[in-house]
């Protein structure tokens, strides 16, 4: 049992699973047969999920296989992860049996696959503030030349890049989380528990301007049309398509699973119909497709949160270029599978996003 202050899911990988595959290698046949069978549970958010996967990735990287499958005990917030691979969406601390049950359904349940879904981001100079430990900086990354870049660029950039499993958001959603995120960091004895952060979140999402845009907010600050060009690939195509980004979206939602803020799922379970209409396909979390949404006021996202209507669709794609350039705007929020942070922007020069499947798949156990 590790203590993931003490010890890094990186250190793990590194050291603990390299001294079994060390004497696995020496010829110990316990050793050998624990690294084939091993299985992980970590007990978390998706965040926390998140970090482990995304360390495990390293196995794939460097040719260390088997992967060892991932199963989960949901103590964060929202669970989405969890909830997707039948583990819930919190964790029954009354049954005194759960840890028990939980271990045996880790041991023996069926495994998935999940896509991952790289992420870079170039800016012109400068650097994120506090960015989450999903974003890190980066010597240099290259963008897709395949579309080319309109436009002068500043003399120096810098990258940052990270990995998500569930969601990348962009806008009035990432904007809430942000003040949530610095809230519970401050007073962290107020925010002990999902039932707690739920009220505090919700109370962020009124006093924000999720409400309010149209009376308190200047026009050509309310919508991310008027920072954001945004270009996809779609299902079956290697082709960059611009997409027009609705006028009335505040928050634009790139979505892998089926779930998202505490069990929705705004993409809907469309028709087919309505599937072959639209040119898009049936929704899977390991189909190498992105469902890419729209959230307008705070009103239309409550009543998709409450699952009474779909989120606005977009597109689905296999890999998505954002481009955001300042105008009136100094900053933008963005976030990775709850993770936020506050993004510079400026006028002069754009901040580029790119996101592109990883080449390997994540493996989870199935909790049902």
């Amino acid at each position: 049992v590790l203590d993931l202050e003490d010890v890094k899911p990186h250190e793990f990988v590194r050291y603990g699973l390299a001294c079994i595959e060390k004497w696995a290698n020496d010829g110990d046949f316990c050793a050998k047969e624990i690294r084939q069978n091993i299985r992980i549970v970590v007990a978390g958010g998706d965040g926390t999920v998140g970090w482990v996967l995304g360390c495990l990735g390293e196995l794939n990287q460097n040719g260390r296989e088997p992967v060892p499958p991932v199963a989960i005990i949901p103590l964060g917030t929202g669970n989405d992860l969890s909830r997707s691979f039948g583990w819930g969406g919190s964790y029954p601390f009354t049954r005194k049996s759960g840890i028990k049950k939980t271990l045996h359904r880790a041991s023996v349940g069926p495994v998935s696959n999940l896509d991952s879904w790289h992420v870079v981001v170039q800016m012109p100079g400068g650097e994120v503030a506090d960015p989450p430990h999903s974003l890190k900086a980066a010597e240099e990354c290259s963008l897709d030349k395949t579309l080319e870049i309109e436009g002068d660029l500043p003399d120096k950039v810098n990258f940052y890049e990270g990995v998500f499993y569930n969601y990348f958001s962009i806008g009035m959603d990432a904007k809430v989380a942000y003040g949530f995120h610095h809230f519970r960091n401050e007073k962290p004895h107020l925010a002990q528990g999902p039932l707690a952060n739920k009220i505090i979140y919700s109370g962020y999402s009124c006093s924000q301007g999720w409400f309010l845009t149209t009376c308190t907010s200047d026009p050509c600050l309310r919508g991310l049309k008027n920072i954001l060009k945004m270009h996809v690939k779609k299902v079956n195509s290697t082709e960059w398509e611009q997409i027009p980004v609705p006028k009335s979206v505040r928050a634009v939602v790139a979505l892998n699973l089926h779930n998202y803020g505490s069990g929705r799922n705004p993409w809907g379970n469309l028709k087919p119909k309505y599937l072959e209409k639209r040119g898009f396909v049936e929704a899977r979390s390991d189909d190498g497709l992105l469902e890419i949404f729209g959230l307008k006021e705070g009103w239309h996202a409550s009543f998709v949160m409450t699952e009474l209507i779909s989120a606005k669709h977009i597109a689905q794609a296999t890999s998505i270029r954002m481009e955001i350039r300042g105008g009136e705007w100094k900053e933008a929020f963005m976030q990775m599978d709850g993770e936020p942070w506050k993004q510079p922007i400026c006028n002069d020069y754009s901040t580029f996003v790119e996101i592109n499947r990883v080449p390997f798949q994540s493996v989870l156990v199935n909790g049902e």
